[in-house]
């Protein structure tokens, strides 16, 4: 079990991660204790992986608010909410990224196990919090140091960062969103 905190770096904020990696697959709880936009949150999260890091499900609740829950079809890469109805806008997502936080970095980071150099083209089930708005998104992950440093591109908004991480892949430093505490 690994556990990680992080702080926004506008010191508005502060997550505490708990994840479980097994032969089975990865499992990751969480809290954040957030702000956006200037409207504060908080927020549970649990993510659920197979065990090459792709997502399976992820189930998110706001605190006095609204719920969303996600599944992936493994078999046919197709996404599916708690009611089981299709999410066509999804097709061909298989990481999540949550705006609240800076784990879900890790998720491609482990899966893609990017060499020195390489770049890959990714989509993704983007979240905004606290709306908990669901789009597809199109990112890029490049490897600067395999195992420590890549550059994180928001293909769909310009923006770029360079995250460093643990030997885990959990985010050390998010450039002017997040800082690892703990």
């Amino acid at each position: 079990m690994k556990r990680a905190r992080w702080s926004q770096e506008d010191g508005t904020g502060i997550e505490h991660l708990v994840m479980n990696v097994s032969a089975k697959g990865i499992v990751i709880e969480s809290a954040v204790v957030g702000e956006s936009d200037a409207q504060t949150f908080g927020l549970v999260y649990r993510i659920e992986c197979d065990a090459r890091w792709q997502v399976t499900r992820l189930a998110l609740k706001l605190a006095g608010g609204a719920a969303l829950d996600l599944h992936r079809d493994e078999h046919n890469n197709t996404w599916r909410d708690a009611a089981g109805t299709p999410l066509d806008a999804l097709s061909g997502c298989i990481d999540v990224d949550l705006t609240a936080t800076p784990f879900t970095n890790t998720l491609p980071i482990r899966r893609l196990a990017l060499a020195r150099g390489e770049r890959r083209v990714i989509r993704v089930a983007y979240v905004r919090v606290p709306e908990l708005a669901v789009s597809a998104a199109e990112q890029a992950y490049t490897c600067i140091e395999p195992g420590r440093r890549y550059r994180y591109e928001g293909l769909d908004t310009g923006f770029t960062a360079e995250i460093t991480v643990d030997a885990d892949g959990l985010v050390l430093d998010y450039p002017g969103l997040f800082k690892r505490i703990v």
